[in-house]
Formats: C-alpha cells, sequence, structure tokens
C-alpha cells in the first residue's frame, strides 16, 4: 500500500523537503532490511527500487540525473549509449565513502532497479541493470540492456 495520495507522484520538488543526511537510509538499508529480507535482500532492493521509479513522473534523463542527486545516490552520468543497451556511471563524494567505507557490504541494487524502471517510462522498452564497482577510480559502471 502506497502512502502517497492517487495523484502525486514523487518529484525533486517535493522530495526536498523530506530528504535529510543519509545516515538513517543507510541504517535501514544496510541493517534493518537485510534483518528481515535475509538472503534475498538484492534481490527485493531492486524491485523496490523498480517499485519506487513507479512513483515518479520522470520524462527525460536529466530529470532522472537530477533525481539520483536529491536522493543521495550520486551523480549518474550516462557515458554510452547503444540501439539496446545504455553504460552510466554514479560517482561522487557520497559514492566514495560508501565504496570505501569498512563496516558495510555495500550494493546498489536498489538504485539499479529505479534505473531500470526508469529507462522503461522514458523508452516504452524493458530494461534490465547490472552494476560493476570500480573502488580504484571510485565510480560504479551500470550498464542497462534491453531485455
Amino acid at each position: 500500500m502506497s502512502v502517497l495520495k492517487e495523484s502525486t507522484k514523487l518529484t525533486t520538488s517535493n522530495i526536498s523537503s523530506l530528504v535529510g543526511t543519509g545516515a538513517g537510509f543507510d541504517l535501514m538499508r544496510y541493517f534493518a532490511l537485510p534483518d528481515f529480507l535475509g538472503k534475498d535482500a538484492p534481490y527485493l532492493l531492486y524491485y523496490m527500487g523498480k517499485n519506487m521509479a513507479r512513483q515518479t513522473s520522470l520524462e527525460t534523463f536529466d530529470e532522472l540525473f537530477e533525481f539520483f542527486q536529491y536522493m543521495g545516490w550520486g551523480e549518474l552520468v550516462k557515458i554510452k549509449e547503444k540501439k539496446n543497451e545504455y553504460t552510466f556511471h554514479l560517482k561522487g563524494h557520497m559514492i566514495e565513502k560508501r565504496l570505501h567505507q569498512k563496516l558495510l557490504d555495500v550494493d546498489f541494487r536498489m538504485e539499479c532497479g529505479f534505473l531500470s524502471e526508469s529507462i522503461k517510462q522514458m523508452t516504452d522498452d524493458t530494461y534490465e541493470c547490472f552494476e560493476e564497482v570500480n573502488k580504484k577510480e571510485n565510480v560504479v559502471e551500470i550498464k542497462a540492456m534491453k531485455a
């Protein structure tokens, strides 16, 4: 059940009043949710991301990139576009901090799910996203491939 009103969509303007520090979100994401979700956590986080994207009305990649910034997910940049595939880099200070902390086993499944559903909404084609972490360059490469 969604707590949003039927006509309300998530936008950068209406989430800006909700966003504080990412610490609370990270505690829930990396401590509480894995306890509840168990070994299926990465799979379910991917679908949570897809579900969140369904609550938005993003129409352009620029709006998508801005949304990632507002959510504290990092700077998303499209670096390559082919016929059936997009390649993105997720980078920035927050990504660097997440990649180099020692306490948590971080993942980017929620971001991948959000991205795949957002691309579907913009293109009317189904895409699935997969991430590859590059700690040396402090970047997460995300490939969106047409399903």
